[in-house]
């Protein structure tokens, strides 16, 4: 798409996007919930950059290939075993020393992955062998490691060897201890071995810096983050300013304290201190606004600065205009996404997904469901739950049930988020017993109902003014260790007709679920369809009405759009003599109780 003037296409503040951007793919029209809308037979078209292509490796010799396919056959060996001595073990012929650049390049693939356990495991093997020569530098890095696995006490460990040993105590090692104690949720001796350090030393290095901002973060300590942070940006006898990744940690921190305000005052210092502005800085921003207009302006202030969006800018203003129901802008974003080059993962494809299930596009979701597979990116449990989603919001609980039991022919186990988007189908239609057999499943395949089942069922009841029972599942819902929402207390107060109905109901208002009776007791009922017979996935903590998480390897219980799976962690890594080999890793936004981070460099 090109740009108009100064602006992009994608900043449309009310009627600039109209289904002009079907007119290249789209072959019909249809009306869906009473809207003239675009069945999108054709939309996303399969681009040539989504093909995947064959990489070609060029070898010096006979005798390199060998040694390049014998490496990559024992990596894949490692990963299947999820260990990696004995694969090495084997390796050795007549007893002869390992290549030492195998064993680096080993160790350096797996520092770059962030599988800390492998190597940690390697290390600890390489100390017992009488061909290696086990250096500072080793030690170094297995300390790291352990700190990256939170592993304090064999930090600790290895710390005491080393000071034993009589190396000269290093910022790498004491961060790494100060990092194995944050890990483990140990905070308050992380802030010990930081503020030690700047005390005695050794002098703590802006990574240092970074990690301890992070932890304190991680553990709510935001006052003590605020603290170090303005120290460094206000204090003449700084050792230096914050850098990039400091003020990313502060917006991100603001955002996780509710304080948009601060976040933004934090993004315009960063401009005005000269510190360089990158796409991750302009995502931290849109992640927290609810808004689609100051969604979409930040995304075209992010153009004007020359920064090029990644996957996360256009997914988060898909999902921005998808939450307003304009889903012709949502799939527009998606389409100029694909024209940009950039592919999009799995959770961009969630949110498109998302953008149509919210007004029940069926036909438009079950498009961008198949293209996930033609694409070759997998649908994880979430893509599932949110094509449920769409057929409910449809009204079309048989088209809901059907996919139910696809989701199970696949292989994914529903959770909570999947049974309670049937029961709502079902609350919608009122049709109060086929939501208590849905419980009644999930119950009996050992699933947790969350808060939001719980309202649910409390609504059914509602629609057939039955007060007594409604009460029952509001106390209910107290005794499992949820506080009802406003939505519960609003329908118990509208149930409420008599006077006597309404003072108690009053006084559970008031007196909360504290003194709340013995928990009802459901009765198991035999379910009539084999189809339900599944365990759960995870326990999850909130349901929204739109809600769709968890994947197919964990269920997190964070909201819908969650955008902190690209990497498996975010950690920074130490800077030493082994970083011989420079990978530069695009990092995903994370928010939704994750650090936002900018891209790392190994």
């Amino acid at each position: 798409m090109e740009a108009i003037g100064s602006q992009s296409l994608l900043s449309f503040s009310s009627n600039r996007c109209t289904t002009v951007f079907y007119s290249k793919t789209c072959a019909e029209k249809a009306r869906i919930n009473g809207r003239l809308t675009i069945v999108a037979q054709g939309m996303l078209a399969p681009r040539k950059f989504m093909r995947r292509r064959r990489k070609e490796v060029i070898f010096k010799d006979a005798s390199d290939e060998a040694r390049q396919r014998n490496w990559w056959r024992m990596m894949m060996e490692i990963e299947q075993l999820g260990s990696a001595v004995q694969v090495l073990r084997n390796q050795r012929t007549d007893k002869k020393a390992l290549p030492r650049d195998l064993v680096l390049g080993t160790l350096m693939r797996f520092k770059q992955l962030k599988k800390w356990g492998i190597v940690s495991e390697i290390l600890e093997w390489l100390r017992t062998q009488h061909w290696w020569d086990f250096s500072e530098m080793d030690f170094l890095m297995l300390i790291t490691a352990y700190g990256k696995l939170g592993d304090f006490n064999k930090a600790e460990r290895v710390l005491k060897y080393m000071n034993k040993k009589g190396y000269t105590p290093s910022v790498i090692s004491h961060t790494a201890l100060m990092e194995a104690y944050g890990k483990a949720g140990e905070y308050s001796q992380a802030e010990a071995i930081f503020y030690r350090m700047k005390a005695s030393g050794p002098e703590p290095s802006p990574l240092t810096y970074q990690i301890i901002l992070k932890l304190f973060v991680e553990g709510n300590k935001f006052g003590e983050a605020e603290a170090v942070f303005q120290s460094l940006l206000n204090e003449e006898r700084a050792p230096f300013t914050p850098d990039q990744k400091m003020f990313h940690m502060m917006i991100y921190m603001y955002r996780k304290a509710g304080n948009y305000n601060q976040a933004r005052k934090i993004f315009a210092q960063m401009a005005e201190r000269g510190i360089p502005q990158s796409t991750i800085t302009f995502n931290s921003l849109m992640s927290f606004e609810t808004s689609y207009k100051e969604v979409s302006n930040i995304y075209d202030q992010m153009q004007r600065s020359g920064l090029r969006p990644d996957v996360v800018s256009y997914t988060l203003l898909i999902s921005a205009y998808g939450k307003a129901r304009r889903e012709d802008e949502a799939l527009a974003v998606f389409e100029e996404m694909l024209d940009a080059g950039v592919r999009p993962t799995c959770k961009a494809y969630n949110v498109l997904l998302d953008a149509f299930a919210i007004s029940g596009m069926v036909e438009q979701a079950k498009t961008v469901f198949k293209c996930m597979r033609r694409d070759k990116v997998d649908p994880d449990l979430c893509s599932y739950a949110t094509m449920i989603s769409a057929y409910v919001n449809a009204s079309d609980m048989d088209g809901a049930e059907k996919f139910f039991r696809r989701l199970k022919e696949d292989g994914f186990k529903p959770n909570a988020v999947v049974y309670g988007t049937l029961m709502k189908g079902y609350a919608k239609a009122n049709n109060l017993e086929r939501v208590m057999r849905v419980y009644e499943r999930m119950r009996v395949q050992g699933v947790e109902a969350n808060q939001a089942i719980y309202t649910t069922i409390m609504d059914v009841h509602g629609k057939n003014s039955d007060f007594g029972t409604a009460v029952v599942w509001f106390k209910e819902m107290g005794a499992r260790g949820f506080p009802p929402d406003q939505k519960a207390k609003n329908i118990l107060l509208s149930l409420a007709k008599t006077p006597e109905e309404q003072n108690e109901a009053n006084e559970l208002m008031e007196n909360g679920t504290s003194d709340l009776s013995e928990p009802m007791r459901s009765k198991s009922r035999e379910s009539d369809d084999d189809n339900y017979d599944e365990g759960v996935v995870g326990k999850v903590n909130s349901f929204p009405e739109r809600e769709a998480k968890s994947d197919s390897k964990e269920s997190r219980g964070s909201k819908y759009l969650y955008l902190d799976d690209q990497s498996d962690d975010d950690d920074e890594e130490e800077e030493n003599d082994y970083e011989s080999v420079s990978v530069e890793e695009k990092e995903e936004l994370l928010f939704a109780n994750r650090l936002v981070d900018c891209t790392s460099g190994d």
